[in-house]
């Protein structure tokens, strides 16, 4: 796998380093540059359960993101089967299909991305709460 920032866009990250990074000027990176950038992206973007038990992490990803500013946003005004909901419709959004199966376990779950899954989910929270876009 390649990861290509020339663009200052990071397009997919899987859980694995990638093998090259392109950056502007081009050129790869030493792997002490690789080793950064790698934390830096498990701290924006973690998918470690560990990382989830520490409530008292700090709100330090991209603003618009549910582990920056966007995260610091309280939960108000709607029900535990409202979150439910917002969870199966972020399911849905998720899934790279045109046509939706009536039941949520026919998706294709192999091709759904479950970081997509969250990030889907918080903007159903947001609409349910009336305050999308946060």
């Amino acid at each position: 796998m390649d990861l290509d920032i020339r663009g200052g866009d990071i397009m997919q990250r899987g859980n694995e380093m990638p093998e090259n990074i392109y950056v502007a000027g081009g050129g790869n990176l030493s792997e002490d540059a690789k080793d950064q950038i790698s934390e830096a992206l498990d701290e924006m973007f973690p998918t470690d359960i560990l990382d989830t038990l520490d409530r008292q992490r700090p709100y330090n990803g991209q603003a618009w993101t549910s582990e920056g500013t966007r995260g610091k946003q309280e939960v108000s005004g709607i029900t535990m089967r409202d979150i439910r909901d917002c969870f199966i419709r972020a399911c849905y959004d998720s899934a790279p299909i045109k046509e939706y199966p009536k039941s949520v376990y026919d998706l294709p779950w192999e091709k759904i991305d479950i970081i997509a899954v969250c990030q889907n989910m918080v903007c159903w929270i947001e609409r349910y709460m009336g305050i999308f876009p946060n």
